[in-house]
């Protein structure tokens, strides 16, 4: 009886369909899906990022568009100020002397308190202290 026929659950592992890959072929399937799958999240990283590179290009220009116009805004203004003084009988000459006074002012101010603040800055004492410690330490450990 030991020659008895094959159970079916016998059989199935017995007639084993030949298509069925094998581990190597698993294995290298797996490795081009996964190679495909991050070409794929590359390729769609670099869309997004250009498109978000041209979104902020767009909106760095218009930035420097508004501030140009600012710039001009400024002109008219002190062209403005130089007539409103004008209106009090005062020469022209005199008028736009004085915006150009007025505004010399204003950039002194200015540099004024940049070199008050640039003068504050000190080096970073305990950093440099930290450092020398940790190269003192190293040094005399060798």
């Amino acid at each position: 009886m030991s020659h008895a026929a094959p159970t079916s659950k016998h059989a199935a592992v017995v007639d084993r369909p030949k298509e069925e890959p094998s581990i190597g072929e698993l294995v290298a399937s797996a490795s081009r899906d996964v190679s495909s799958l991050i070409q794929h999240e590359i390729a769609l990283a670099k869309s997004e990022v250009k498109v978000s590179v041209k979104a902020g290009g767009i909106g760095a220009a218009l930035f420097a568009a508004a501030g140009f116009i600012l710039l001009l805004g400024v002109i008219m203004l002190s062209v403005a100020l130089a007539y409103f003084i004008h209106m009090t009988g005062l020469d022209l000459a005199w008028c736009f002397l004085i915006v150009f006074l007025l505004y010399a002012l204003v950039a002194g101010a200015l540099a004024f308190v940049g070199y008050k603040k640039i003068r504050a800055v000190r080096p970073p004492e305990r950093a440099i202290h930290q450092a020398q410690e940790t190269k003192n330490a190293l040094t005399n450990r060798g």
